[in-house]
């Protein structure tokens, strides 16, 4: 059984920052890509910024400049670091983790954790 736990949400006033953590626990073989996704009320989820096992990242352009995502991989990690937080940032955000496990490959998903930018 593979779980992603996340944690760092909350309530944040315009131009403020929010960090999100997300950790990867389970029989994990290995980890290709990790990261982050949105979805707003009434629209589709989105990709926030992900990041490989290299290091490489894709970033939205909604949010570049703004967020910055990294990686651990010894402890199956990601974070998103999320600056200069705009009303359009609210939204439920997703970890998501591309798994190798017990001779599988598949993708995993955190719970959400909602993210409030009030102005």
């Amino acid at each position: 059984q593979v779980q992603l736990v996340e944690s760092g949400g909350g309530l944040v006033q315009t131009g403020g920052s929010l960090r999100l953590s997300c950790a990867a626990s389970g029989s994990i073989r290995s980890i290709s890509t990790m990261g982050w996704y949105r979805q707003a009320p009434g629209k589709q989820r989105e990709l926030v910024a992900d990041i490989t096992g290299g290091g490489r990242t894709n970033v939205a352009d909604s949010v570049k400049g703004r967020f910055t995502v990294s990686r651990d991989n010894a402890k199956n990690t990601v974070t998103l670091q999320m600056n200069s937080l705009k009303s359009e940032d609210t939204a439920v955000y997703y970890c998501n983790a591309h798994v190798q496990a017990l001779g599988l490959t598949f993708d995993r998903w955190g719970q959400g954790t909602q993210v409030t930018v009030s102005s």
